[in-house]
């Protein structure tokens, strides 16, 4: 199998392409290392994934629509996972033209490489965030999903309606992935976990956003990764009772699905903090905060689908992740 992964040396991609290179698969990974966050964090994690010679690094921009159709037709991959994306809720607030570069514009040039050089599969990443205004949990892909509160969120809705048409128009067999927020060893810094962690360890205070009554599904990284891989290998097709006068919006009478992969279980933050600091033997200054624009007061994800069509079910319990997240931590920053 051939395989392109984008956003490679981002958090998911670097762990999704480790995992695929470990089962044989030769893998294009394409990342453009942008500055968003550490550099030396991303070239990092690449680092660890050029030591396997079926591992191939391209540092093409998502958004360069010719080098992209360079790339689909010289590689003519089996599979498409596409990680690349601008993420982060509150910096989509001050840099919207990111989001559509990256998340629209890129997208665009992706599912083009795949409609035009016979791609077997296209798995993209959407979010949680999708969910928006849905106050329903837990949050089901069966669900509308037409009220996103976030440009980061609008973005991810709109490439599930993109790949939908490429799917409906060019018969591509697309999926997309709903994440539940992912977390683990080799995080990305702007998200709670790094920032909870390295706040503790440094005795500053961590901002705590609606008075720590925020819930969220919490999904460590190897699941994510189990799941990713499971359904890659599931190729979508129509859903045969699929009916126009009531429609539903997780299948399709075309090659297209919707997953949610989540831990299916919401955890409140403040649980989440005592675990970080139970693993630190330290207690955290906690400035609380009210709810910031763009961010959902919680998330939970109904997994039945995934469950009854790859028979996987995320499950690692919290303390076992964050304690798996603190070692690395450790190690990677020698504290």
């Amino acid at each position: 199998m051939k395989c392109l992964v984008t956003g490679a040396a981002g958090f998911i991609g670097y762990h999704l392409s480790k995992r695929y290179l470990e089962m044989g698969y030769e893998v294009v990974g394409l990342d453009c290392l942008n500055d968003y966050y550490s550099v030396e964090l991303k070239k990092d994690r690449l680092s660890q994934l050029q030591a396997y010679p079926a591992f191939k690094h391209t540092p093409i921009d998502l958004s360069d629509g010719a080098a992209m159709a360079e790339l689909f037709a010289a590689e003519k991959f089996d599979v498409v996972v596409n990680l690349a994306a601008q993420a982060g809720v509150r910096h989509s607030l001050d840099h919207p033209e990111d989001y559509i570069q990256s998340n629209i514009v890129g997208f665009a040039n992706v599912l083009e490489g795949c409609r035009h050089n016979g791609v077997k599969h296209l798995v993209f990443a959407s979010s949680s965030s999708v969910y928006g205004l849905n106050t329903k949990m837990p949050f089901s892909i069966h669900d509308n999903v037409d009220h996103p509160i976030s440009l980061y969120a609008a973005s991810k809705k709109s490439n599930e309606l993109m790949a939908h048409s490429y799917s409906h128009l060019f018969n591509l067999p697309c999926t997309g992935l709903r994440f539940f927020t992912v977390y683990g060893p080799w995080g990305r810094p702007d998200m709670a976990l790094f920032l909870f962690t390295k706040g503790i360890i440094d005795g500053t205070p961590i901002k705590v956003f609606n008075h720590g009554k925020m819930r969220r599904d919490f999904t460590y990284i190897d699941d994510i990764v189990e799941g990713v891989v499971r359904v890659s290998q599931k190729i979508p097709v129509p859903n045969p009772d699929w009916d126009g006068a009531a429609p539903d919006p997780g299948t399709s009478p075309a090659p297209f699905k919707v997953y949610n992969i989540g831990n299916n279980n919401t955890v409140e933050l403040e649980r989440y903090i005592s675990a970080i600091e139970d693993y630190l033997g330290k207690k955290a200054i906690k400035e609380y905060l009210p709810m910031q624009p763009g961010d959902v007061p919680a998330s939970f994800a109904d997994v039945e689908d995934l469950k009854r069509d790859v028979d996987f079910k995320p499950n690692t319990p919290i303390e076992k992740g964050i304690g798996a997240f603190v070692a690395w931590y450790r190690e990677y920053y020698k504290v």
